[in-house]
């Protein structure tokens, strides 16, 4: 298994040999820079999965590396480190896309429960997107990035509605889901009791995905509701 890798830009070379011993001791690739124009260097250069940025940096300062940084569309989290009273900073930094800060003097041990989070939660972003980029049932496909949806070789095409309604279906496919399901799962609380939308959104989605094919996969439940399912 690759050592995630995680860069510190950090100007006072005690803290940033400290915490690089610590985080190679946790099992963590590490990289070092100590001012902000060698930080952003380093960050262009290499693929990181984490960056320890110090808010107060010589040549290029951690909230001007990390708006160039979320400028280049980069996802990788970011850990500020600020000084106590730098509380412009700080919202600065989170307006910027910082994922965390931290004020010194730090305990290294909350510094690491921080690191773990971030890397966490980026992961299992990560996941869902690629979990979620196509879904696929029998001969339909839905792409989620893209809102195509094709049965078999055809494109269909979907109104907003009509499409989040299928991405849901499809979801849940083989599940039996009512209609204050599909209500609070496609459009929200606001049309709480209006079932009669689900009724019509499902007839016009059949019209389109199984009237003119041979398999229909749109099932009514009587008395509860719908559901995604082959027949075979």
């Amino acid at each position: 298994m690759n050592k995630q890798r995680i860069l510190i830009v950090e100007d006072e070379e005690k803290i940033a040999r400290l915490l690089e011993l610590e985080l190679t001791y946790e099992g963590y690739e590490t990289g070092k820079a100590l001012d902000g124009l060698d930080g952003l260097a380093m960050f262009r250069e290499h693929e990181w999965d984490l960056i320890l940025l110090d808010v107060m940096l010589p040549g290029l300062s951690g909230i001007e590396v990390l708006r160039r940084i979320r400028s280049s569309e980069s996802s990788v989290p970011v850990i500020l480190l600020t000084a106590k009273d730098s509380v412009e900073d700080k919202v600065s930094g989170l307006d910027l896309g910082a994922n965390d800060y931290l004020t010194k003097p730090f305990q290294i041990e909350e510094l690491l429960a921080r690191i773990r989070v971030a890397l966490r939660l980026t992961h299992q972003h990560s996941s869902n997107v690629l979990e979620e980029e196509m879904l696929q049932f029998t001969d339909l496909t839905l792409n989620v990035d893209t809102r195509e949806v094709y049965r078999g070789e055809d494109l269909i095409e979907l109104t907003p509605r009509e499409f989040d309604l299928l991405a849901y279906l499809m979801k849940n496919s083989r599940h039996v889901l009512n209609r204050e399901q599909l209500l609070n799962g496609v459009w929200g609380y606001d049309y709480f009791g209006d079932t009669n939308v689900v009724d019509v959104y499902i007839r016009y989605l059949r019209n389109k995905i199984d009237k003119p094919y041979d398999e229909p996969l749109i099932h009514t439940v009587r008395g509860i509701g719908y559901v995604l399912k082959d027949t075979k």
